[in-house]
């Protein structure tokens, strides 16, 4: 398929050259590649995405990256420096690049104050935030985006009309220490990924969020992050056992009318063709958005994966280009018409 469209794809700073390749080593076969790829915003992408169809690609900051400043001044800082350097590397090419923000989220007003720069003055289409923000003198502590306070934050993203990615970051500090230090090799894709959130986008439905701003769209990778072979069982217990208990004051509908209104789901880092199929079902192909999860994953595994997927033609072009055109409000691209 001609003209897809990428949206959880990461790219670092040029200048933690040295810091990304070292965080390479603990996951990549080839470290230097990987430092090599994410720090290469145009180029070398350009030629993945003619040599695999790919026609438009939106770019995010790599996790954990502002979510692991504890420090608000510097977080804010990374986060300005890193917004006005995306927009500068992919002004050149407009037909190929989209950005998403990246944003420090200590503070929901300062938070809302630097999106909104983001999408009316640097022109990005939505905002990837690297799950739970790191806080505290030591950065022991955790900020989560599911209570009232941020209530200002996301009435400015529905307001501006953008999606939200809510993506994974590692587990720090004593959360690291007590449950998953003596299980690292369960740490990113295999577990703590999914655990974090899906605790996180469970935790908007359960504490109101949605209900509060019933236009707010929230995206999360990997065909889910174990959420949809759940959906049954959590319905069962939140309609069943725990509405009755006092629930249903913060969560108004039904798990499933938040993942039909509000959630989307990505291929991202996930090229199972049965489970994508048992997503169709769960989930339905209006709210499912191809990606890659570049340079963690390649080009060539997810591409050819999906353009080999037996799917009927409307829903392979929804998931493959026109779901993402419609939700990121995107205009002409490369082989957008495909």
């Amino acid at each position: 398929m001609h003209g897809k469209i990428a949206l959880e794809e990461a790219f670092a700073l040029p200048r933690f050259q040295k810091k990304t390749q070292w965080w390479a080593s603990l996951f990549a076969t080839d470290p230097a590649k990987h430092a090599k790829e994410i720090t290469d915003l145009t180029d070398t992408r350009i030629k993945y995405m003619d040599q695999h169809g790919v026609g438009y690609t939106l770019l995010s900051y790599t996790a954990p990256g502002v979510q692991d400043v504890w420090d608000p001044k510097e977080a804010q800082a990374l986060a300005v420096e890193v917004n006005d350097y995306l927009a500068s590397s992919i002004k050149a090419h407009a037909d190929r690049f989209g950005g998403m923000a990246t944003l420090s989220m200590h503070d929901p007003r300062e938070a809302a104050a630097e999106l909104r720069r983001c999408i009316e003055q640097l022109g990005f289409k939505g905002v990837l935030v690297n799950d739970t923000q790191r806080t505290g003198a030591d950065g022991d502590d955790m900020i989560f985006y599911d209570g009232p306070e941020w209530d200002i934050f996301w009435s400015t993203v529905t307001e501006l009309d953008v999606p939200f990615y809510l993506h994974p970051r590692n587990p720090t500090g004593s959360i690291y220490e007590k449950l998953w230090a003596q299980r690292k090799w369960l740490v990113g894709p295999p577990l703590s990924f999914a655990q974090g959130v899906s605790l996180h986008l469970l935790g908007l439905v359960t504490n109101g969020v949605f209900d509060r701003h019933p236009r707010l769209q929230v995206i999360i990778g990997h065909l889910g992050e174990h959420l949809p072979i759940d959906l049954w069982r959590i319905n069962h217990w939140f309609e069943d056992v725990k509405k009755p208990l006092g629930l249903k004051a913060t969560c108004e509908k039904t798990i499933y009318e938040y993942f039909a209104q509000n959630i989307w789901i990505t291929t991202s880092g996930n090229f199972s063709t049965s489970v994508l199929r048992f997503c169709l079902g769960e989930v339905g192909a209006d709210r499912i958005l191809f990606s890659i999860d570049y340079p963690f994953e390649s080009f060539g595994d997810a591409c050819e994966w999906y353009d080999t997927v037996q799917l009927n033609e409307t829903d392979k072009k929804k998931i493959g280009k026109e779901n993402a055109k419609r939700l990121f409000k995107l205009g002409g691209y490369k082989d957008a018409e495909a």
